[in-house]
C-alpha cells in the first residue's frame, strides 16, 4: 500500500478535490504506474455529472501517460522505468479482442465502467474506506495508477509524456475514426463536425490519409484557426446555410462525415451534407437522435458507431507515432499542460474553448 494524491469526486456533478488517498499493490497481471501527464476529455467531465451515487467517491480520468514502477510476476514485456500511455481495458480473449477490434469487447463495461476491477475491487482506498476507480481501467487523475498489463502500450523514451497522454483516447479515436473505420480513399472529401481533441485529431489523420477536401466544422474561431493550420482545406461556423455550404465545398455532398459532438441536429446535418452513398461516423456520446429512414435509404448512407477508433492500441498507437515523427500528426499543437494540482482551472478552460486538450502534469 501506498500513498498517492487523487482527484476525488466526491458525489455526481461534485468538482475534482485532490486528496490524499491509498493504492494498493498490483496484482499478478497489472502493473503500477506513476502518472506524468495525464489529459482530460469531456467524457470525464460528462461521466462525472452522471455517475452514479452508489460508485462515489469516485476517481476519473482515462488519458494516463507515466513511467512504469512496478509490474505483476505475470506480466511481461514490460518493466520498471518503461515509459508508458495508457488506454481502455478490455478481456483479451473474446471474439472481439482476439479480431483486433478490442474497444467492442462485451466485457468493456466490468472493466471500464464499474466503478473498480470486473470483481468489484478497487486498488484505491481512501480513509480505509473503498475509492471507486477503474475509469477506462486507469483512472489515472492521480499520482500512481494500478491498471491490467493489457491497457498499457510502451512509447519512446523522448516522447513528452503530455504528447503521450492523449493518445490513448482522443488521439486515437479521431484519427482511428478515420484510417481504422471510414479509410478514406485520397481525393475523397471529408467533414468533421467538432473541432476540439477528438475532431482535430479526425482533421489531422484526413490530412494525412490525402482526403480533399477537409472541412471542419466548430463555433470557437480559435479552434476553426487551428483546423486550418494543420491542414483543414476550409473552416466554418455552424449556423444556416451551413449545409449548403459544404455541399458546394464538397461538390455535392462530402463523401465522409465524422461527428463528434453527440448532438443531435449535428448529425442530422451531417446525413444533410453527405452525398450518395456517403458514410456517418457518430463519435459524441449523446441521446437519441431521429433521423428520416427515406432520407437514409434514398441517399444510401451508411452509419457507423465507433468507440476508441475501433483501435487495437497495441498496433495502432505506434502507427500514430510514427505519422507524428513524419510531421503528419503534430498533437503537439491541441496540447495545453496546467499542474495537476490547477485541474479544475483546466476544466474551465476547456469548457470556455480557450483550449483544446488540457493535459495535467505532475512534479
Amino acid at each position: 500500500m501506498r500513498r498517492v494524491r487523487a482527484a476525488v469526486v466526491a458525489a455526481p456533478g461534485a468538482p475534482f478535490t485532490v486528496r490524499d488517498a491509498e493504492l494498493a499493490d498490483p496484482r499478478p497481471d497489472e502493473v503500477l504506474v506513476r502518472t506524468t501527464a495525464v489529459g482530460i476529455c469531456h467524457t470525464d467531465l460528462g461521466m462525472r455529472d452522471a455517475w452514479p451515487r452508489r460508485l462515489t467517491p469516485m476517481v476519473f480520468g482515462h488519458e494516463g501517460a507515466g513511467v512504469v514502477e512496478a509490474t505483476g510476476a505475470d506480466v511481461t514485456g514490460l518493466a520498471p522505468g518503461d515509459p508508458v500511455c495508457l488506454t481502455f481495458a478490455r478481456c483479451g480473449g473474446c471474439e472481439q479482442c482476439a479480431t483486433g477490434h478490442p474497444a467492442y469487447c462485451p466485457a468493456a463495461a466490468a472493466h471500464n465502467f464499474s466503478g473498480g476491477r470486473p470483481d468489484g475491487t478497487s486498488p484505491l482506498s481512501l480513509g480505509g474506506r473503498p475509492l471507486h476507480g477503474g475509469f477506462f481501467g486507469q483512472s489515472s487523475f492521480a499520482t500512481h495508477v494500478v491498471v491490467r498489463a493489457s491497457g498499457v502500450v510502451k512509447v519512446p523514451s523522448d516522447l513528452p509524456p503530455e504528447v503521450a497522454a492523449p493518445l490513448g483516447c482522443s488521439g486515437q479515436t479521431g484519427a482511428g475514426t478515420v484510417l481504422n473505420r471510414l479509410r478514406p480513399r485520397p481525393g475523397s472529401s471529408l467533414v468533421v463536425l467538432g473541432a476540439g481533441g477528438v475532431g482535430l485529431s479526425a482533421v489531422m489523420a484526413a490530412v494525412a490519409a490525402g482526403c480533399a477536401p477537409v472541412v471542419a466544422v466548430d463555433p470557437v474561431a480559435f479552434r476553426r484557426s487551428l483546423a486550418l493550420a494543420l491542414g483543414a482545406t476550409a473552416a466554418l461556423e455552424p449556423g444556416d446555410g451551413l449545409v449548403g455550404a459544404l455541399r458546394e465545398l464538397t461538390r455535392g455532398g462530402a463523401h465522409h462525415v465524422v461527428e463528434t459532438t453527440g448532438r443531435p441536429e449535428s448529425a442530422r446535418t451531417a446525413v444533410a451534407a453527405l452525398r450518395p452513398r456517403g458514410e456517418l461516423a457518430l463519435l459524441g456520446i449523446g441521446r437519441e437522435v431521429a433521423f428520416d429512414v427515406r432520407e437514409l435509404l434514398g441517399k444510401g448512407i451508411r452509419v457507423h458507431g465507433v468507440i476508441e477508433g475501433d483501435s487495437d492500441p497495441d498496433r495502432f498507437l505506434p502507427e500514430l507515432l510514427d505519422l507524428r515523427a513524419r510531421g503528419l500528426f503534430p498533437l503537439d499543437r491541441l496540447v495545453t499542460t496546467f499542474p495537476f494540482e490547477a485541474i479544475e482551472t483546466a476544466v474551465a478552460a476547456m469548457r470556455d474553448g480557450s483550449v483544446v486538450k488540457p493535459v495535467l502534469t505532475f512534479a
